[in-house]
Order: structure tokens, then sequence, then C-alpha cells
């Protein structure tokens, strides 16, 4: 079993991916728009803004996967919510990140915390070498977790 996180985003999910391909050092092996998405019937036409937008996409961080996607604007003739009701702010969760060195957790921390909303600066704990939690420029939760050392 493996669990993998699903990241939505309001229309900045291609920026936020190629953010975090940069900073994880990852590459996105998988992209694709609402607008390649074949017509269905009984499916409302799409909006010329939307079609651009990303329906699914995945990031490979080492044996890694975050999967993303934008959510889908609220669309006359559907129902508001159908595809989750368009975008709401992450809540009840953290992405966790575990990484082996406080020089690499700092890294990592400061980049997410450009433009970002920091809840607990980067420093160490009882548990850890070095921990922080941060909310990145795009809205979604993070906490960077050094792994303790032995």
């Amino acid at each position: 079993m493996q669990f993998v996180p699903y990241l939505n985003f309001d229309g900045n999910c291609a920026e936020a991916l190629d953010f975090y391909a940069r900073l994880f050092g990852g590459q996105i092996v998988f992209k694709s728009t609402f607008g390649d998405m074949p017509p269905e019937e009984g499916m409302p036409p799409l909006p010329d803004a939307a079609k651009g937008l990303l329906m699914h996409a995945q990031l490979q961080v080492g044996a890694q996967l975050l999967m993303a996607s934008d959510a889908l604007p609220a669309m006359e003739g559907l129902d508001p919510e159908a595809c989750g009701g368009g975008y709401r702010k992450p809540q009840g969760l953290w992405v966790s990140i575990a990484v082996e060195t406080e020089a690499e957790g700092r890294r990592v921390f400061d980049g997410l915390s450009e433009g970002g909303q920091v809840a607990m600066p980067f420093a160490r704990t009882f548990w850890s070498p070095g921990f922080g939690m941060v909310t990145d420029r795009f809205g979604t939760p993070w906490m960077v977790n050094v792994a303790s050392a032995s």
C-alpha cells in the first residue's frame, strides 16, 4: 500500500508543480489540461479560461509521487458540487516531508517559506534536530522533519 498526496490548486497548479520539481529535485512525469478532455454527452461546454488549467499532473521525486490538479471552476449547467465544488483551501492536514539532514531540512523549509506563512519556525525540537511548519505561497501546508539523530 502507498499513500499519495493529491493537492488541489486555484488555477496555479502548473506554477506550483514547477516550483516543487525544482525545490524537491523531481520531475513532472504527466500533465493533462481540462482542455485535453474529450467532450462528453451532457457535459456543459468548458469555459475558455478553464481549458488551460491542469486536470491532472504527477510529480515524481525519487520513489515518491505527488499528484495535483487545479479545481474546476463553477460552470453554468453543472452541479456546483461536481468535481469537488471548486477550490477550497486545505484544512485539517499537513503534507509531511522527512529529510535526512538538518541542512536539507533548512533548504526545503526556506524554499517553502518564500512568500508563504510560517506556522512554526524551523528549529531543533525534543524529537528532531530540525522541524518546522509552513503554508507555502500556493496555500499548501507542509511539515518539514529531519530524521532524529540516533
